[in-house]
This record gives structure tokens, sequence and C-alpha cells, in this order.
């Protein structure tokens, strides 16, 4: 195996290794408290990929300390030829192990070393000892959405030892999907950012559930992955105003885009394919009312002696004029709502 893994850098002459600086005080002069530096990596990059800064650090150092012996970055180190010593010191031991100027690297673990953190701080603090420059340095950082991935090994882990969601199954849960989605709505409505952000990741426990039950199924499986990919697929073929040569000036636009590419995808019939019957009466009508409207589609609307008709009527015609008629409702019955809770409060 290579002495030095590829990309890593020669620090034979780089300058500021200790030993250095000539300059009292300065890191790698003897009468310098030295250097102490706290590496972290993301448990989320995969392991040995490490930023320059960090492989500067860790070909320079005097010494590289690791208290965890599985700790994932090891094996890359050793390729490297950086050697580690698996020691846990306390505060007090890795101010005197940067006597005379030595630079001492902690590799820690993604979320740093708080207890030692907290010794350091406490030591400089007491005025008893020259403390050693103490620098924080992250040898990878997460990328945007880099906690999905904690998401999903949860979620995996739960499925297994949970005896209640080990049984789960996609119909079973489905009865959550509509509740959590409902309870969304509402924090959306209310304006509560809190529960809005609650909300929004119990939608996104329906969906990573569901996916992780999909892996099991021996004829079909699939798992969180594919879904994902098949988003994106989606979301970049009907884009291609953002991600072809096509251009889309207004919102409108975007919205024939859209309708274009879905209706060459899914290859329909009727404009009436893909609309959930099972949703809430208001919605429904609301969005057959569309679908007619925007293929051009002049259907009268059937007639009859219950109130369901005159419903659909408000819907479809609250529809094309840009209200949502499932919305309004809700609106005026939380009014209505309101109104009951203040008579029963004049009533007490």
């Amino acid at each position: 195996m290579n002495a030095e893994a590829p990309g890593t850098p020669d620090t034979s002459s780089t300058p500021g290794t200790p030993g250095a600086s000539g300059t009292p005080g300065a890191p790698g002069h003897p009468d310098s408290p030295g250097r102490i530096v706290l590496l972290t990596a993301s448990h989320r990059v995969a392991p040995g990929l490490l930023s320059w800064p960090a492989w500067q650090t860790l070909h320079a150092a005097d010494r590289v300390l690791c208290a965890d012996p599985d700790h994932p970055q090891l094996p890359y180190l050793r390729e490297a030829g950086v050697h580690v010593e698996h020691a846990a010191p306390s505060a007090d031991e890795l101010v005197d192990a940067c006597a005379g100027g030595r630079t001492v690297v902690v590799l820690t673990g993604g979320e740093g070393n708080q207890p030692l953190t907290d010794g350091l701080a406490r030591l400089g603090g007491s005025g008893r000892v020259a403390m050693p420059d103490l620098e924080l340095l992250p040898g990878s950082y997460d990328l945007p959405g880099a906690r999905l991935l904690d998401l999903v090994q949860v979620m995996d882990r739960i499925r297994r030892v949970c005896p209640w969601t080990s049984q789960r199954t996609h119909r079973g849960l489905a009865k959550y999907a509509i509740e959590e989605a409902y309870e969304l709505v509402e924090a959306i409505e209310d304006g509560d950012r809190t529960e809005l952000r609650e909300e929004l990741g119990d939608v996104l426990l329906q969906v990573v559930f569901h996916a992780r039950i999909a892996e099991e199924d021996p004829e079909e499986p699939f798992d969180v992955d594919d879904v994902a990919g098949g988003l994106v697929e989606k979301l970049i073929h009907r884009h291609p105003h953002v991600f072809g040569d096509e251009t889309a000036e207004t919102p409108e636009d975007v919205h024939d885009h859209w309708l274009r590419t879905k209706a060459i995808e899914k290859q329909r019939t009727s404009v009436t394919e893909g609309v959930p019957l099972g949703q809430p009466g208001l919605a429904l009508a609301a969005k057959l009312g569309s679908r007619a409207r925007t293929a051009g589609l002049d259907v009268p609307l059937p007639t009859g002696d219950t109130i369901g008709y005159e419903l659909l009527a408000l819907a479809v015609a609250a529809e094309a004029t840009g209200t949502d008629p499932e919305a309004a409702l809700r609106a005026a019955a939380r009014a209505y709502r309101d109104a009951i809770v203040a008579a029963e409060g004049g009533a007490g």
C-alpha cells in the first residue's frame, strides 16, 4: 500500500510545519504553548474525503489522537501515512502534549467533543497555564439535504426493531397520510411556522416510511432512492425552461409546459384520468372543472334536486375565478367555529 494516498499533500516543505518558525511564542518555537486542532468530519460524507487544509494539518502535526478505535476515518489516514494514536486525553494532558510549540490534532466525531472543549475552556479561564492556540477545523461539510440520510437510517432501524412499526403495511398507513396532509394544511392556514416545520416532517415521515416498507416487497421492491430518483427525473423533464432550451416568461407559460409534458408522459385518454375521486367533494368538483376548462371542453353541469348539484356549481364557478372552494369553505367554517366559541363564552 502506498505511503501516501492520491490527492494528499507532500508536507516535507510546507511552511508552518512544526519547527519551521523561529519567532518566540509562535507555533513550532520551543517557548510556544503550541497548538490544539480539533478536527471534525461529517459522518454523512464518505470517509477519506477531507478538505485540503485538513490533510495539510494532519501531515504537519506532531501528534494525531483519536479516542475511537473504530473511527471511520482511521483506515484512510493510515493509507495516507498519517500515524494516529488511540488516546482520549484530558484537557490538562492535551495542553501538556502541546508544550514546546507542538501541534496536536484531535480527531473527533462530527459533533465535536463537548467534554474536552468544556475542559479546555475551564482551564483557559483559570489563568493557571499558558494555553495553546485552539482551532476547530472541519474536515468535511454537510451538503444541503444531508440530514435526510439520517432520517433514512433511523427509519430503517425502527422498521427492523420496533414491534409496532415492523408490522405496518401500505394500506394500514394510508389513513395517516391523509391525516398528516390535513394537519399540514391547517398549519399553513394558521401561519404557525413552528407547526409548519413539524407537520412537514410528519408528511416526510410518511414518504420515508412507505418507501422503507416497499423495500421488502418480494416482487416489485423499490426504496427511497428510487422514489427520489424518479421525482428528480420528473422535475427535470417537466421544467424544460430551467434544464432545457425552452423559455417561460410567466407562471402561465410554466403551467402550459407542465401540462404538455405531463400529457405526453401519461398518454391519457381522458382529462379526468389521474383525478382522485376519494378527495374532499369541493376539491374534487373544482379539480374536474379545472381539467375541463383547461382542455377547452364546454360541458354543461349536471342538474338535480339535491344540494349536491348546487355545491357542484358553486365549486366549479369558484375555481373558474381563481378561488379554491375547499380553502374558502374551511376559512368560513373556522370563522363559524370562532363564533361558536364566543357564544359559549357569552353564555357562561
